[in-house]
């Protein structure tokens, strides 16, 4: 992921893609990790084309697509835009700012983990990947006591879970299981749905592969 930094009214020269008076979210393209690649990963993960997005922004195929080379830097409105385009919470999108710089791409410390999802149904989630231009994803799932999966997910996806603490209930492809810490699982192309009815949170990792975040 790319260092960046907030910045306002900058003085001299305001670089391509700045807009005075705005936020903007400052990339290092000399960084492997940036904010453009993970745009970019995201947007392909929702088969979407550039014009496709773009025309969901209301902005140019040029301008998304200096945006994903981090030829341009996109206000902090323009990422909520974005965010809510690609149906991500906004803090996906930002880097670990607090990381070393010998460590991006590679390590991420428990403290610097990415919220994903939306808290829903009382299922939190985080990233464990370094970034999002991976082929799989890694995520750290805490299901709140008494919760529940609301509707059953049916998504084209390979996904392995391991249980580290905790209960949980599933359905996969219409059979019910019931796990606990040592426990791991896959999905392989079905629907399930999880609950954990106890009085404990359960945490598990889970491994999706291709991402769905």
């Amino acid at each position: 992921m790319s260092h960046f930094i907030l910045a306002s009214n900058p003085k001299g020269p305001v670089p391509p893609g700045q807009r005075k008076g705005h936020d903007v979210l400052q990339t290092d393209p000399t960084k492997p990790q940036s904010l453009g690649a993970d745009l970019r990963a995201l947007r392909k993960q929702r088969n979407l084309t550039l014009t496709e997005l773009a025309e969901r922004l209301g902005r140019s195929v040029g301008w998304l697509s200096q945006v994903e080379r981090d030829m341009s830097d996109p206000s902090i409105s323009d990422l909520r835009a974005i965010a809510k385009a690609l149906g991500v919470p906004m803090s996906l999108l930002f880097a670990h700012a607090s990381a070393p710089a010998e460590e991006k791409g590679y390590v991420v410390r428990e403290g610097s983990r990415r919220p994903m999802g939306s808290g829903d149904e009382g299922l939190r989630e985080e990233l464990l990947s370094p970034d999002l231009t991976d082929d799989f994803e890694m995520v750290h799932s805490t299901f709140a006591p008494k919760s529940a999966m609301q509707t059953p997910a049916n998504r084209p996806t390979q996904e392995v879970g391991y249980i580290i603490s905790g209960r949980l209930d599933l359905v996969i492809g219409g059979r019910s299981f019931s796990v606990g810490p040592g426990d791991s699982f896959r999905i392989k192309h079905e629907p399930y749905e999880w609950a954990n009815p106890y009085d404990e949170p359960a945490v598990a990792i889970w491994v999706i592969a291709p991402p769905v975040y």
